[in-house]
């Protein structure tokens, strides 16, 4: 058994390069590793994909990265929310690419690609310019549109507490993308309020086997995107 443990978010984050694809969780500020992503902007890594279900709220978090210039091309379901602005003011300038994904497409695509299944078959964006230059085919009678499967070669994710191992348990919808997530990337690093010895966790809870994870932070109280977004706080 390895511990995973990191000293901080900056040495978690450190050898993220220059073009790597990045998934991030979060649903809406649900699970969102907001010190991670800020330790990226800290550490300046570049011309990122990133892969998550919305662009962020205000200036903090994944907003402010992409408000950094350091994020390529986002792939999501939701590029605009009530709160965000930055992201729809670079896409409207064409300085950020992105690819629009329905939300249960994006999570399927997510775990196929953690499962080693290279693609599917889904009948939500038949008819839609979200199919235009995907392979069609009918079956039993109805379309299809083929969609791939998502890799990454980082992870950031959230949980509410682990053991020093890797094992991960979230809190209710905090849940949301992180655990297809950790299975799809080559790197997962996880942020924890709380990482305790192992055997302390109840088997029956842990959502993340500690084999999908590769290094964990443990951040004491962590930032709550509404409250930055509220107090109108910016990073950096």
């Amino acid at each position: 058994m390895i511990d995973k443990q990191n000293a901080s978010p900056a040495a978690a984050v450190a050898d993220i390069f220059d073009g790597a694809t990045v998934m991030v969780g979060g649903f809406g500020e649900a699970g969102s590793p907001i010190e991670l992503i800020h330790a990226l902007i800290d550490q300046g890594a570049g011309n990122l994909t990133v892969i998550n279900n919305n662009t962020g709220s205000g200036h903090v978090g994944l907003a402010a990265l992409i408000e950094n210039k350091q994020v390529g091309k986002m792939i999501c379901s939701f590029p605009r929310t009530a709160n965000s602005t930055v992201f729809p003011d670079l896409y409207r300038a064409g300085e950020i690419e992105l690819e629009l994904v329905p939300q249960g497409t994006l999570a399927e695509r997510i775990r196929a690609g953690g499962a080693g299944i290279p693609a599917f078959y889904t009948a939500t964006t038949v008819g839609t310019p979200l199919a235009e230059g995907k392979e069609t085919r009918c079956f039993d009678g109805r379309d299809y549109v083929m969609e791939v499967g998502l890799k990454a070669d980082f992870a950031l994710i959230k949980c509410s507490k682990a053991d020093r191992y890797g094992n991960l348990v979230y809190s209710k919808t905090a849940r949301n993308f992180s655990p297809v997530m950790a299975t799809a990337a080559a790197i997962t690093i996880a942020q924890a309020g709380a990482v305790v010895e192992a055997g302390a966790l109840d088997p029956e809870v842990i959502i993340t086997p500690g084999i999908f994870v590769d290094r964990l932070v443990e951040i004491f109280d962590p930032e709550q995107e509404s409250r930055l977004v509220a107090a109108g706080r910016s990073y950096p």
